[in-house]
């Protein structure tokens, strides 16, 4: 369960923080490129597709992450119960 909840965790957080830089990178874009603002096009350039997409491969990337730190904090857990104890 705790598996699942920080995937889960890891996928909000991986969202947002994907969708900022996203913007981030997409604003960089427009003012590298010179990307024409004729009708908002820059702004449906940024907003429809660097956003979605850094949201897609933050939200992929946190989940990944948050899951694979919690099933190894998992195992380790695991193997601690086998380790037989000292006794003093």
């Amino acid at each position: 369960m705790k598996i699942a909840f920080l995937a889960m965790a890891g996928l909000v957080m991986g969202v947002v923080g994907g969708a900022t830089v996203g913007i981030g990178l997409g604003l960089a874009w427009i003012e590298l490129f010179s990307t024409s603002e004729f009708e908002g096009y820059a702004g449906m350039l940024v907003f429809f597709t660097f956003m979605p997409l850094g949201a897609l491969i933050g939200g992929l990337a946190g989940a990944t992450m948050f899951g694979m730190a919690a099933f190894r904090d998992h195992e380790v857990a695991i193997a601690r119960q086998h380790m037989p104890r000292e006794q003093h």
